[in-house]
């Protein structure tokens, strides 16, 4: 019954978005973003195509750990996944046993994973779902269906204890590879390159990060690499004076504390920062990137197999034809164009 109630809701959201022509307006689009938080903030972790149960035991294998170097260098730290591999382990067996992979994604990061407020079937779509698909396929095999595939809608700040609570069995949502991270969850290879970046109104004085953002507030989400960054280099890289906002749980409440008068600014990834600057036209991105983040398919520290499976389904992906670049210019390129991140990243393994 609450499945069918979140879907009418639902439902009644995106008619309501698609009758504000698209995603411009500052108004409209804080409304629905509004909207759209109370929505996230109601819906369980558990909960996406069907009734999801609760915490599930019995994924973690003795197989090895994706170990962190005893002093890991975030400048290479997206190079420590183990090598591809086809073999099934515990994990893996254990996923076909239930029938379904469960994988933790983000519903409200246009064209990354979001529900089209323009569509009919209210599914999910976008970069991040196109790569869970198809990982959902190779695991399958022929006797894939979409019942074997289960998103659970999370914010940015539960995506690694989703994982350790083996609510999911991977997140795919944008999510940094770092050495902070790897004390908890274990990483693919790099599978996009981006870098922080700020967003702010086009009639904002912020001409990106540095002194301009002096006495502005700034919005980041939790657990972000972009909130460690605001908070390591304040004083420092950046004036003493910028006010860094308490973390929001997602990132796209930064851009309504935007629109709402609320924040001045808000620093997160650029590709995530490009998006949201074409739902709403009246914000732009500022300067240019300042950090280099890799994006990893995030897995429990000992899914060892998943990990070596998903590096080997990354390898076919990133070149056949229908994979990474025909995912890239459906959703990324209208948006980011002819980028640094146009190009997949290439792995490099422990």
């Amino acid at each position: 019954m609450r499945a069918r109630g979140y879907t009418g809701r639902l439902r009644n959201l995106g008619r309501l978005r698609a009758g504000l022509r698209g995603w411009g307006g500052v108004g409209a689009m804080a409304a629905v973003c509004v909207l759209a938080l109370a929505f996230v903030l109601l819906l369980p972790l558990t909960q996406s195509r069907g009734e999801a149960g609760a915490d599930h035991g019995g994924q973690r294998t003795a197989e090895g750990v994706q170990a962190k170097a005893a002093k890991c260098d975030e400048k290479t730290v997206q190079n420590l996944s183990p090598p591809p591999s086809d073999a099934e382990g515990t994990t893996i067996k254990a996923i076909k046993a239930r029938g379904v992979l469960r994988v933790g994604v983000d519903q409200n990061s246009y064209r990354w994973g979001y529900r089209n407020p323009n569509g009919s079937s209210g599914d999910l779509e976008g970069f991040d779902i196109d790569l869970v698909t198809d990982i959902a396929k190779n695991i399958f095999g022929s006797s894939y269906t979409s019942d074997n595939l289960q998103f659970l809608a999370i914010p940015t700040s539960q995506r690694i204890p989703a994982i350790e609570k083996n609510r999911v069995d991977m997140v795919v949502r944008t999510m940094t590879i770092t050495c902070k991270r790897l004390d908890h969850v274990a990483f693919s290879a790099p599978y996009f390159v981006t870098g922080q970046q700020v967003l702010a109104p086009k009639v904002s004085t912020v001409t990106g990060y540095n002194d301009s953002l002096a006495g502005k507030r700034v919005c980041s989400a939790e657990t972000s690499t972009a909130n460690d960054r605001l908070k390591a280099d304040k004083g420092h890289r950046i004036p003493a004076s910028v006010d860094v906002l308490d973390a929001v749980p997602n990132q796209l409440d930064c851009l309504v504390q935007l629109q709402l008068g609320q924040a001045d600014a808000v620093v997160t990834d650029g590709a995530l920062a490009a998006s949201q600057a074409a739902q709403d036209p009246t914000v732009e991105l500022k300067g240019s990137p300042f950090t280099t983040e890799y994006y990893g398919v995030a897995m429990n520290k000992g899914a060892t197999d998943l990990v070596r499976r998903v590096n080997r389904i990354l390898e076919t992906y990133r070149t056949s034809p229908d994979g990474w670049r025909a995912s890239y210019t459906k959703w990324l390129l209208p948006t980011l164009h002819k980028s640094e991140s146009a190009n997949p990243p290439a792995p490099h393994y422990t």
